[in-house]
């Protein structure tokens, strides 16, 4: 996607409540004018699927900022005075009553038990920076739902603010140094997980850049066909609105929070080639169900194309995203 005006390309609208439907192929791959339908109401987000084999559920949970640490961490002591503050309390998202990060996580695994969930998807900034303690809680909280589930790191899951490095290298090392754990086996860059015929794509772009290798896996993942689904930490951009990726502006010049987090200022010149081309693809995937992400800690959904990208509340006040397929005759 080369840095131009969208104006003429784009159809971009934000839902609120109600009931939408975008151009997509059944799972029976028939060659009809089907629509896909899907509602979007509070945190719950339903499609209706032709095709599906049997109802399923996913839930997603995004931004918990986990900052729980122990004697391993001292020596990171400068490096996370900030954040190891910043969520010690919290105001739920709906009730406003006071509630903290490892209490709303725990609510929402609950809540995936209870509801029998297929599938978890975490979407970054699980963690308020890199603390073994905290990583270690998660994943056997994880664990012991008995559910599978998908991680993708956030821009702060991997960061000690004030560490040198750029973020590619940081990202690099506390990945291999800490969250391994997180992606039982699985590539920490990318990774795919087919459920009821429908495949789950995870792809970490919390550098603010897709790689030419995730471009490359992202195309092969689709060629395929299969209806499927994107789930990355930072949203997309979304022309008129604030900074994503795949923002012709994106860079240096509009970082405003680099001296605040202690970390490398954006690069200058923007996003490399790869983005732009993953941005212009992704919306033009016609098999394409949606895109959720998180990061700006508040609910939303956008649509471009006919596709919708849904953006989760933060669950260190308690949001998560509820996402249930419903069969249809």
């Amino acid at each position: 996607m080369e840095r131009r005006s969208f104006l003429n390309t784009l159809f971009s609208a934000s839902l609120g409540l109600g009931f939408y439907r975008i151009g997509a192929p059944s799972l029976t791959k028939e060659k009809s004018n089907q629509k896909l339908s899907f509602t979007f109401e509070d945190n719950k987000v339903t499609y209706y699927l032709k095709g599906l084999p049997k109802p399923m559920k996913i839930i997603q949970i995004s931004d918990t900022h986990l900052w729980r640490d122990d004697a391993r961490g001292e020596q990171f002591r400068e490096y996370k005075a900030r954040m190891e503050k910043a969520y010690n309390v919290t105001k739920h998202y709906k009730t406003g009553a006071e509630t903290n990060p490892e209490k709303s996580f725990e609510d929402v695994l609950g809540y995936a038990v209870s509801t029998k969930a297929d599938l978890i998807v975490l979407t970054g900034d699980i963690f308020s920076f890199p603390s073994e303690a905290a990583i270690e809680w998660a994943y056997e909280k994880l664990k012991q739902t008995g559910i599978p589930f998908l991680y993708v790191a956030g821009n702060h899951d991997w960061h000690y603010e004030g560490m040198k490095g750029s973020l590619q290298e940081l990202r690099s090392s506390w990945t291999k140094q800490r969250l391994l754990k997180m992606y039982q086996g699985n590539d920490p860059l990318m990774g795919s997980y087919t459920l009821n015929g429908i495949k789950v794509l995870v792809l970490d772009n919390s550098v603010f850049d897709v790689t030419p290798e995730q471009l490359d896996y992202f195309r092969k993942q689709k060629k395929d066909g299969i209806p499927f689904m994107v789930f990355m930490h930072i949203p997309m951009y979304i022309p008129g609105k604030s900074s994503g990726i795949g923002d012709p502006a994106w860079g240096a010049a509009m970082d405003k929070g680099y001296e605040t987090e202690k970390r490398e200022r954006w690069r200058e010149g923007g996003h490399i080639k790869s983005t732009f081309d993953f941005w212009d693809e992704l919306f033009a995937s016609e098999n394409l169900l949606g895109i959720f992400t998180g990061h700006f800690h508040r609910q939303y959904v956008d649509v471009v194309n006919g596709i919708p990208q849904f953006v989760s509340a933060a669950n260190a006040m308690g949001a998560f995203t509820d996402i249930s397929f419903v069969q249809v005759k």
